[in-house]
């Protein structure tokens, strides 16, 4: 059960609610009136925050700190960017950037947590559930979803497989990890730093990478497979049996 208040507590509350309502929509109407398009109330701007004429801020928007949106961006929904910079033309959808510098026209998130130290160049992707922290990415990077790039510095074109994480940290130190030009990074590959990637090479799928990879190379680190024939016969039987119930049941 809650605490009452007395009637004048909450006068005062609500008046204090009130004003700070009222200065934060003074900034919306500043910056609307600077060519900023924004249409709706949920948006909440810090008094430093700089944002080019031409800008869109759609609902649930945060923008705090020495903050600066370029012209033509498009930030959110639901989106907080603190002491960050977004160069024009660039979108971000659902994510969260801190002390970071995105370049122009980028495509951001959803659901991207992009860290502090974090420099993007030209056309530079990072997708669904990506996660990036005091790294380097030169133009027109693809990290479509479900990776963790830290400490690393990364050559233009690259393509990242899901999956990917550079595993930075030993408990003691962090290393960096160095991926050249045109790589092409394959799904669930660990990069154990210190490493280098060298230009146009390969990762395979499903590796662990804790030495060098030349260029134009095909880095393979993983056991060779085996098929053991029958194993699963015994298994599976109970579990097919089961399904098998299940689905007359449910065709009755």
């Amino acid at each position: 059960m809650q605490n009452s208040i007395s009637e004048q507590a909450r006068a005062a509350a609500l008046a204090q609610l009130d004003a700070a309502e009222a200065a934060r929509e003074d900034i919306l109407v500043q910056h609307i009136a600077n060519g900023v398009v924004i249409d709706s109330r949920t948006v909440q701007i810090d008094p430093e925050v700089v944002i080019a004429p031409g800008a869109v801020l759609l609902a649930g928007t945060i923008l705090r700190g020495k903050t600066v949106i370029g012209a033509g961006c498009v930030i959110g929904p639901n989106t907080l960017i603190e002491d960050s910079t977004v160069d024009e033309g660039t979108t971000v959808n659902a994510s969260q950037i801190y002390g970071s510098h995105i370049g122009p026209h980028n495509n951001i998130g959803p659901f991207t947590h992009v860290r502090v130290n974090t420099v993007t160049d030209y056309g530079v992707h990072l997708g669904a559930y990506v996660e990036t922290k005091n790294s380097n990415f030169a133009r027109g990077n693809t990290v479509s979803h479900l990776t963790y790039i830290g400490d690393s510095d990364v050559g233009k074109y690259c393509n990242f497989g899901c999956g990917t994480v550079t595993c930075n940290y030993d408990g003691k130190d962090k290393f960096r990890t160095q991926i050249g030009d045109y790589c092409f990074i394959g799904c669930n590959t660990n990069l154990v730093a210190p490493v280098k990637v060298g230009d146009g090479a390969y990762t395979a799928a499903g590796s662990t990478i804790t030495k060098d990879v030349p260029a134009q190379a095909l880095g393979i680190a993983r056991e060779r497979q085996t098929n053991l024939d029958g194993w699963a016969e015994p298994k599976m039987e109970a579990y097919i049996a089961k399904k098998q119930k299940l689905e007359n049941e449910q065709s009755k």
